[in-house]
């Protein structure tokens, strides 16, 4: 569908996940600016999954900047939204090695598979209500584990 505009885009999108009784937007993949209205209206209740150890390596083709910059390691993060890109209190993270011999083919096939596993564990931290956000850090059970973001 073509939409006039980013907000006419993010007001719709708004009244169906609301009508639909959702409490949580997840954002995995979803290769769109939102306008501020949008992160604004579900502030503290959209979170995202990056395939890096945030705060590095924001934006795009993550995996190939990963390489070229010689790192040892690198990860995935998920965290909330905010209207700055890739920023916003951090959830979880997992670290994974980056091999000699990885492309950006293979280390993002590695990389997913850790995005599978700390996504649903940091969705089911959020459903059980164990994530707090105090000062722009996520607290999990009362416990700063991000004190860098």
């Amino acid at each position: 569908l073509a939409f006039k505009d980013r907000e006419t885009f993010d007001a719709i999108i708004t009244e169906v996940i609301e009508s639909s009784g959702a409490e949580l937007v997840c954002l995995a993949g979803f290769m769109r600016i939102l306008s501020t209205t949008f992160i604004s209206h579900w502030h503290n209740r959209m979170v995202n999954i990056h395939p890096s150890k945030l705060p590095a390596f924001r934006g795009l083709n993550v995996h190939q900047r990963v390489i070229e910059a010689g790192e040892k390691f690198t990860g995935c993060t998920v965290h909330f939204v905010r209207n700055e890109m890739d920023t916003g209190p951090i959830i979880c993270q997992s670290t994974i090695p980056v091999y000699k011999n990885d492309d950006k083919h293979t280390l993002a096939a590695r990389v997913l598979k850790k995005e599978h596993q700390i996504y649903p564990r940091a969705i089911n931290l959020l459903a059980q209500g164990r994530v707090n956000i105090v000062g722009e850090q996520a607290l999990i059970d009362g416990e700063i584990i991000h004190p860098n973001n």
